[in-house]
């Protein structure tokens, strides 16, 4: 395939598509809530309405509006009809051919979406995530075949870290300066490898881009493949999430059937495959050195560093890894310009992420939104604050973040000012605490969460987050003592400084910003009686 050839594709698939859209969401979330049958139901109702000529119904991916699905919203129009049942078709169908039905509910310009910039979800809830043709009518490959044709390998990599990527499943590691190393590593092979091992509990982003843009990552891969010299991939996805497994797996059959990955790509020398490979669940697989054992075949454990993975990683050759988000966002930015993406954001976090912001909060679901934005806008104006009575807390970067009190609110969601309050970005997860909840307990909740998780291999995390549970379960059933309080600082300090891979180290963040923000609910479960 020649650009010509794929943008005689976009053309077609454009002339293709009908006037009016109606966009069904097919991912995880709104097919728990019948969206298949929904979306049936709306197919059959267009035809028999005799609207098959001007009307067409599309199963899409993740509109974000998560806890308001199941979603259905009509293009071009922008109307979101939301908590949409297979009873509500018909309705929905006579609002399109002049009847007097009104949306069930809803709008684009909802405060949940006003605040909205994407760039990785520029596709999500518009294009069937299953058809390739419909990623190449948005402008789909036409990156890859611009960095193959009119830039080197080196000019690729300076592009991306001019943009100031930075890495978005945890602590942030320029992305540039990672592509830049594996580049100068000498050898014949090197890999790419899409960290899609997501097990944050409450969060969901990787899993939705997935699903719903499948192409989007394939494309990211590709030219990492291209600016490394690295001719193969793997995709590292659990296996809790079926189908954006599947829908993988159809996006690299159709990418392999145009020419777009495997051999003499876009009819250069550049050859590119990818392989996905399924987790079985163990969250420490999350970490790279952890994730490389397991696609070896390999327990998953992690393994002292260095050498690091761009030096010496999957069998011994030079290996980048990046996560989902980053690598989803390489295509728009070879696109665009790395100006245009530096633009956006903090003088030290570019571009925008994306949260799963969940918890006691009106609006929930998927966000995308320009680092620098405060807490407040997400939670206040975005989410629509708690139901009944007051944010206390929020909570981001899942196990590996910390807890940040309601006084912090108005702190601007970057990289290095989470760090600076004892939080982090992490993969992205952002849940919402309200007075109700004891913060304690949400320590506990993620030392149970982290113990269970750890692979065993080092003894500070494998005893150390037992011992830290024991603590708080003490506290918690008010046995403790101002002893026990000393004693878990301390044990909190060592496990985060002597264990050998990211688990332990950051096990105990949600005990420490805790224990620095709510002392006061840790000193209320303290017995009376004390020797200190």
């Amino acid at each position: 395939m020649d650009l010509n050839e794929l943008l005689a594709i976009a053309e077609t698939e454009k002339n293709k598509q009908k006037p009016i859209r109606v966009h069904c969401c097919t991912s995880t979330g709104c097919q728990a809530g019948n969206s298949l049958k929904i979306k049936d139901n709306l197919t059959n109702v267009v035809q028999e309405s005799g609207l098959s000529d001007r009307v067409e119904v599309v199963g899409v991916g993740c509109m974000g509006f998560c806890g308001r699905g199941p979603l259905v919203q009509i293009d071009p129009q922008e109307t979101l009809y939301e908590e949409v049942t297979p009873e509500d078709a018909p309705s929905i169908i006579e609002a399109l051919n002049g009847g007097t039905a009104k949306p069930i509910q809803g709008d684009s310009q909802h405060p949940f979406f006003a605040r909205q910039m994407r760039i990785v979800r520029q596709h999500t809830g518009k294009v069937d995530p299953e058809s390739i043709e419909e990623y190449i009518a948005v402008g789909g490959y036409q990156s890859l075949y611009k960095a193959i044709y009119e830039m080197t390998p080196a000019e690729v990599v300076n592009e991306i870290s001019k943009s100031g990527l930075r890495g978005r499943g945890g602590g942030g590691y320029p992305t540039g300066l990672k592509w830049a190393t594996v580049a100068k590593m000498p050898g014949e092979q090197k890999y790419i490898i899409c960290n899609g091992d997501e097990g944050d509990p409450g969060a969901f982003m990787d899993r939705s881009v997935l699903e719903s843009d499948p192409h989007l990552v394939l494309e990211g891969m590709a030219i990492a493949g291209y600016a490394l010299g690295a001719n193969h991939g793997y995709i590292y996805v659990r296996a809790e999430y079926p189908l954006a497994i599947e829908r993988l797996q159809k996006a690299i059959k159709q990418a392999k059937k145009y020419g777009l990955l495997g051999s003499q790509i876009f009819e250069s020398s550049f050859d590119f495959k990818i392989d996905i490979r399924i987790g079985a669940g163990a969250f420490v697989c999350g970490e790279e050195t952890a994730l490389m054992q397991s696609i070896e075949g390999k327990r998953g454990n992690p393994v002292p560093r260095p050498p690091y993975p761009a030096e010496s990683g999957l069998w011994q050759c030079p290996t980048l890894i990046n996560n989902v988000e980053t690598l989803a966002n390489i295509a728009t930015i070879i696109r665009e310009g790395a100006d245009w993406y530096a633009s956006i954001g903090t003088e030290n976090s570019k571009g925008t992420k994306i949260f799963a912001l969940t918890g006691k909060i009106r609006n929930n679901g998927l966000i995308e939104v320009p680092m620098g934005i405060t807490l407040r806008e997400i939670v206040e104006e975005m989410g629509g604050g708690v139901p009944d009575g007051e944010v206390k807390a929020i909570q981001t970067g899942g196990p590996s973040g910390g807890c940040i009190p309601a006084s912090l609110l108005d702190i601007p969601v970057d990289y290095d000012s989470l760090s600076n309050i004892g939080s982090m970005i992490g993969s992205g997860g952002m849940v919402v605490i309200d007075q109700t909840t004891s913060m304690v307990e949400v320590a506990r909740f993620y030392m149970q969460f982290c113990l269970e998780e750890s692979c065993g291999k080092c003894v500070p995390c494998r005893a150390g987050t037992i011992q830290l549970h024991s603590l708080l379960d003490k506290l918690i059933k008010k046995q403790a003592t101002k002893e026990d309080l000393v004693k878990l600082e301390s044990l909190c300090n060592m496990v985060k400084d002597t264990s050998l891979c990211g688990l332990g180290m950051t096990a105990p963040n949600p005990v420490l910003s805790t224990l620095k923000y709510f002392p006061e609910e840790y000193e209320e479960l303290i017995q009376e009686h004390s020797f200190v």
